[in-house]
């Protein structure tokens, strides 16, 4: 079950030296995760993250464009940990694993409303979904990508296949039930939905084959 800590504050400073521009960057990273989480994109200011993190507002516009670009990072930085893909050389088990963590995120978690906050607002607001695609969903298919193309070179799955299509079906479902909510998204869902898939991935059922 992931633990998030929506609202939390950021690592307090120490001394009055100049920080460092690592922690400087962390403790900004953990304002913005944690705003965010705590008051969704409407109550998501760079003002209010630079109060949180004891940085001035230059020095934030200096590493992120916008407050779109900011959000999404402080957003993954807040669930990358939870959203890490495991490699224990069962591509199943890992799929599985991965997708169960997923759905806990989206539905136990503010990170739920949150994503589906910054995939609407995106859908009206060029920056953002710029920013969404570098900074976010290109990184997460990856992710996926690297996975089951592992898995295809241990000849654990069809060499074959395309894993940007099955990044597509497992987690494009979960997307599609989290958006459009006439059905619920559960762990019993992302089980079936890699159980379902299992077969074909392993060269199990092809042409001419029942």
């Amino acid at each position: 079950m992931p633990q998030l800590t929506p609202g939390a504050d950021p690592p307090p400073r120490r001394g009055r030296g100049r920080r460092p521009a690592d922690q400087v960057r962390a403790e900004i990273l953990a304002a913005a995760g944690n705003l965010l989480l705590a008051e969704g994109m409407a109550g998501f200011t760079i003002e209010k993250v630079a109060a949180l993190a004891g940085a001035s507002r230059m020095t934030i516009y200096k590493w992120w464009p916008s407050k779109g670009a900011l959000a999404l990072d402080g957003y993954f930085s807040v669930v990358a940990h939870t959203l890490a893909f495991p490699d224990t050389g069962d591509v199943v088990a890992d799929l599985t694993n991965q997708l169960v963590a997923f759905v806990h995120l989206m539905t136990d978690t503010p990170a739920g409303r949150v994503i589906s906050q910054l995939v609407a607002q995106a859908q009206t607001d060029p920056e953002l979904a710029a920013a969404y695609r570098e900074r976010y969903s290109a990184p997460r298919r990856a992710l996926g990508v690297e996975a089951l193309t592992r898995a295809m070179a241990r000849g654990q799955l069809r060499d074959d296949l395309d894993p940007e299509v099955v990044v597509d079906q497992l987690w494009g479902a979960c997307y599609h039930r989290l958006l459009i909510p006439d059905q619920p998204l559960t762990e019993d869902f992302a089980r079936a939905l890699v159980d379902n898939l299992v077969r074909g991935l392993r060269g199990e059922i092809g042409p001419g084959k029942p």
